[in-house]
């Protein structure tokens, strides 16, 4: 019986030879990944296409070869870590540009609940969907070295996720988990003194507003940025390489 279920379950999602293709010539950094690691990325996005449901709203079409880019965004970040980090959520939602969200805050030991509204660029819910901006997605893009990597800050967000604790921190073996966490934080804390001081700092300060902003925005920059990370903040550059492997976007 076991044989007979292989011999008639589905194949794996894979990518139309017009979909590579369409790839290629949307992104060039393509070609400065490894074989091997592009033909991983090809079989994630294809597994992204068939397991999420992307819903875009307010009059914003997404044709197939923008929705192939969002997925290969999205996937980029997954090429060493796998198609466990696609675990969790099903929805992708695509606003034209950026969005308003309305925040509730309850101070537990006052009792003082605060409301107001935020103008946001993406979000990522624990067990919820992938929220996006594709004007943002279209900048980083049109600018891929310039620092910034929206979709790649959100998939962060997912990976952090993972482990039921949003703290800056995925899902890792027991020994780097702890190495991961000492110097992070460590980063961090200097980062947050730094911007507390009003440096002019190179990396953007929302870095700073928590762990797990941090590790976000630090994601950003391995991908967008690399070279900057790695002068500015080596330690957390290098478990960054480790967890993505090395960004195919800047150009040599």
């Amino acid at each position: 019986m076991r044989s007979l279920f292989r011999r008639f379950r589905s194949p794996p999602p894979a990518l139309a030879p017009a979909d590579v293709a369409s790839l290629h010539a949307a992104l060039p950094w393509l070609d400065r990944l490894a074989p091997e690691r592009r033909d991983r990325l090809f079989d994630l996005c294809a597994r992204f296409l068939a397991g999420k449901t992307i819903t875009p709203l307010h009059g914003l079409v997404l044709d197939p070869a923008q929705r192939l880019r969002l997925a290969a965004l999205a996937c980029l970040p997954l090429l060493e870590f796998g198609a466990e980090g696609l675990r969790g959520w099903s929805q992708v939602v695509v606003y034209p540009g950026a969005f308003r969200a309305h925040r509730r805050h309850h101070d537990e030991d006052t009792g003082v609940v605060a409301e107001w509204e935020e103008d946001l660029a993406g979000e990522s819910w624990e067990d919820g969907p992938l929220v996006l901006s594709w004007d943002d997605i279209e900048a980083d893009l049109a600018e891929p070295e310039a620092g910034f990597l929206l979709v790649a800050h959100e998939m962060a967000h997912k990976l952090d996720a993972l482990d039921g604790a949003m703290d800056g921190t995925p899902p890792l073996p027991a020994d780097w988990q702890r190495e991961w966490a000492g110097d992070f934080q460590s980063a961090y804390e200097d980062f947050c003194a730094r911007v507390d001081a009003g440096e002019d700092l190179p990396i953007d300060p929302y870095a700073a507003e928590a762990p797990e902003e941090f590790f976000a925005v630090t994601s950003e920059y391995h991908f967008s940025a690399p070279a900057l990370l790695a002068r500015e903040m080596p330690a957390v550059a290098a478990h960054l390489r480790r967890l993505y492997g090395d960004s195919p976007i800047p150009a040599a």
